[in-house]
């Protein structure tokens, strides 16, 4: 894009467009409203007796862990296919002979 003249306009539309790393699939305003709409609804839904319903909590239970797995298995297999682990149980601990005062590790006191 640089000539010898200095910077200079782009030429086609691909130099032209701008990069974009992130689109949004929901609009901001759009998630918002349906959170509210959801909350009003649900609140509401509180003062009527007919949507007072007796449930056995092992089922809600599995209904959650099943909700969230179904939501979250993109980001997961996503996170798996880059060798992202998000669980660690400790830091890696590499053998290898203790080595002198500058050269790394830590020189045991006998």
């Amino acid at each position: 894009m640089l000539s010898d003249d200095g910077p200079s306009l782009p030429n086609t539309s691909r130099e032209a467009s701008e990069y974009r790393p992130f689109t949004r699939r929901l609009p901001e305003f759009k998630f918002w409203y349906s959170c509210f709409k959801g909350t009003f609804v649900s609140i509401g839904m509180t003062f009527f007796g007919i949507f007072d319903i007796p449930v056995f909590w092992p089922i809600l239970v599995f209904y959650f862990i099943m909700l969230f797995f179904m939501t979250m298995k993109r980001q997961i297999l996503h996170m798996y296919k880059h060798r992202y682990v998000p669980l660690s149980w400790g830091k890696t601990k590499y053998k290898g002979g203790a080595q002198g005062q500058y050269g790394g590790g830590v020189k045991s006191r006998q």
